[in-house]
């Protein structure tokens, strides 16, 4: 699988990102075993970039992650957590974490926290809970109601961590685009981790912060490609971005999947290739369950399609005529 460097950092990724969110049981317990065999098809496909965070099953994520990837060489891959949540421990656990979507024991709390001294206590738990002694990219994890902390404190904790060496790379990982381009241009950050703000429902990362990610050379991990589900399988009851979809962007789903049908594409291809057109999108993020999403999610991502798929989106207004898509002659 092709590779990439994330900005001026050295650090790379590769085109596809396993993301370690659902083997931390992200709304449904998934089993140890099937946990570990997800991120061993993730290997053997060739995908050496992976990515966690303690909010994730409350450091469950982490714990599994590292455990999976013990038995390969740590120079073979690349690993991201997040900071700006602290797991406290609950005395006695209470009750379930299904309120934060995760199907763990509450046996922590999550307590917000971009200081510097947060930065680093969270990095030092989840070196612990990963059973390394280094990750190579920190995102600052979801700063939305805490921007002015995260830009005061946690990222120059970075920034001191990443010139004494101990991380390769800062990055900020956000459901949203206008804070991370702000990101972008006050800051010296490597990535964006973007989710499901540059998909085939939703280019709202296209007016301010891909371009500005491309002036200044920031990679973007794009992550959602899905919109939480309504693009892999669009019905009623199907989600958008984590709440229940909207008959407008349903019907625009559905108008998208009649294109993919007449073309006998499905319809998980195009939306794991389509962003791929734009050039600062470095890495695409695929949260996978079990090994049959990743082997799933591999074959979609390279699946040819053809052009006349994308001009017919387009024609129909079911995308902006003005978006990169692939095939494009402007895209790399």
């Amino acid at each position: 699988m092709n590779s990439n460097v994330l900005g001026h950092s050295g650090v790379r990724v590769t085109g596809l990102t396993f993301g370690a969110a659902a083997i931390g049981n992200l709304y449904t317990p998934v089993d140890d075993d099937v946990a570990r065999l997800a991120v061993q098809a993730a290997w053997q496909a060739g995908i050496r970039s992976f990515d966690t965070a303690p909010h994730y099953g409350l450091g469950l994520s982490e714990r599994r992650l590292g455990a999976a990837l013990r038995g390969y060489r740590r120079e073979a891959y690349t690993i991201s957590t997040k900071v700006g949540r602290i797991l406290e421990p609950l005395e006695p656990p209470a009750g379930d974490d299904l309120a934060n979507g995760f199907a763990v024991p509450a046996t922590h709390q999550r307590r917000w926290d971009f200081s510097a001294d947060g930065v680093r206590r969270s990095l030092e738990e989840s070196l612990r809970r990963l059973g390394l002694d280094r990750v190579d990219i920190v995102y600052l994890h979801d700063p939305d109601d805490h921007a002015a902390q995260a830009l005061d404190q946690a990222y120059p904790a970075l920034e001191k961590l990443r010139a004494e060496g101990v991380i390769g790379a800062i990055g900020i990982g956000m459901n949203q685009a206008a804070l991370p381009a702000r990101f972008v241009r006050e800051t010296d950050i490597d990535v964006v981790l973007l989710a499901g703000c540059y998909t085939l429902l939703d280019q709202s990362g296209l007016g301010e912060l891909l371009p500005a990610a491309a002036d200044h050379g920031v990679s973007v991990v794009l992550g959602g490609v899905f919109n939480s589900g309504i693009l892999a399988n669009p019905h009623a009851a199907a989600t958008f971005n984590y709440r229940a979809v909207p008959d407008e962007v349903l019907h625009r789903a559905t108008g998208i999947q009649q294109v993919c049908d007449d073309h006998a594409v499905h319809l998980r291809a195009a939306a794991l290739q389509f962003p791929t057109a734009h050039p600062a999108i470095t890495s695409i993020l695929i949260g996978a369950r079990n090994a049959r999403e990743v082997r799933d999610a591999v074959i979609e991502a390279v699946i040819p399609i053809p052009a006349d798929l994308w001009r017919e989106l387009k024609a129909t207004g079911l995308l902006p005529a003005s978006v990169p898509t692939p095939g494009d002659p402007r895209c790399p």
